[in-house]
């Protein structure tokens, strides 16, 4: 582990100067400098003072983060497949997220289950077809390469009034699919 690197991260974090942080922890500036570059090791009372001031323990301070996914292929989704839709989850584990993204296939002349009002927004990008958005018991055609954005405030749906299968990506805020 890369105790100086993980020092300044924490430092950074919470806002301090090193001036700030070595004050708080009866050291000098130059000291958390050579710390922060590795260029010293810390005694074991002087961590525990550093970490304490930091804001953590020395179990968290020694806990690796994982860092966090951010690009995800065909192996990471997750697929659904309804009586009237196929729902492809891009983003694993999105719902414990802020936001839910996924990729919405609606049969011809099938039509999403409503969704009942929730604190959030929708947004939708049509990628082929064409469907009809009810909204507040208004009704929105929507075209490939067109978009939606609502509150959760209102009952809505997607329906496919077309022919042939329609993509849509949507995204959700609050997850609640």
């Amino acid at each position: 582990m890369d105790i100086g690197k993980r020092i300044r991260q924490l430092r950074v974090r919470n806002g301090l100067t090193q001036e700030e942080l070595a004050s708080r922890c009866e050291l000098t500036k130059g000291f958390v400098s050579q710390l922060e570059n590795n260029l010293t090791t810390p005694s074991l009372p002087a961590l525990m003072d550093l970490v304490e001031a930091l804001g953590s323990d020395m179990s968290s301070f020694f806990s690796e983060e994982r860092e966090q996914k951010v690009v995800f292929g065909k192996e990471d989704f997750f697929e659904d497949n309804r009586d009237n839709c196929r729902i492809l989850w891009v983003v694993p584990n999105a719902q414990k997220n802020t936001m839910e993204p996924m990729l919405l296939t609606l049969l011809p002349h099938q039509a999403t289950r409503p969704m009942m009002p929730h604190e959030g927004e929708e947004f939708g990008y049509v990628l082929s077809g064409s469907v009809v958005l009810e909204n507040d018991n208004r009704k929105y055609r929507v075209k490939k390469g067109e978009t939606f954005y609502i509150r959760g405030d209102h009952e809505h749906l997607l329906r496919n009034t077309g022919a042939g299968p329609a993509r849509i990506l949507w995204i959700s805020t609050p997850p609640s699919f």
